[in-house]
């Protein structure tokens, strides 16, 4: 973990969890959205503001996963983004989750995520958001 890493804590319930307790593969995937939803939130780029005042949207393009070890039931985790690169229309990030009590890494990510306008086509990021993103935000 960088000391540019953005962490979010996220408790796993009942409902993301099979008979077993242990949690379903795709759940992970929602809690990294949620992480790098807050990320972006910390900058002042709400989701709903950037397509209500800019036409732009987010898509995940590609993602490298690897499920290292089960969250379970009532576990405190902490979902990590880590911004790796960037350009003029995506974001390159490496996601990790860990589990609070031991801080077992459980998750380890690359993900790519494309900026789109309303059209669906590649659009530049919004300046003010790529100059935080310079200055190590």
């Amino acid at each position: 973990m960088t000391k540019n890493s953005f962490l979010w804590p996220i408790r796993v319930y009942y409902d993301a969890t099979d008979a077993g307790g242990v949690v379903y593969h795709s759940h992970y995937l929602n809690y990294m959205e949620r992480a790098r939803t807050e990320w972006l939130r910390q900058f002042g780029f709400e989701q709903h503001r950037l397509y209500r005042e800019l036409g732009m949207l987010f898509a995940v393009t590609w993602m490298e996963i690897q499920f290292l070890a089960p969250a379970r039931l009532d576990d405190e985790l902490t979902v990590s983004v880590t911004l790796q690169a960037h350009k003029q229309a995506s974001l390159s990030l490496q996601q990790t989750i860990d589990r609070q009590a031991d801080h077992r890494q459980l998750i380890r990510a690359n993900v790519r995520i494309a900026a789109l306008n309303s059209q669906f086509k590649p659009t530049r990021l919004p300046r003010e958001l790529l100059q935080l993103l310079q200055h190590g935000a």
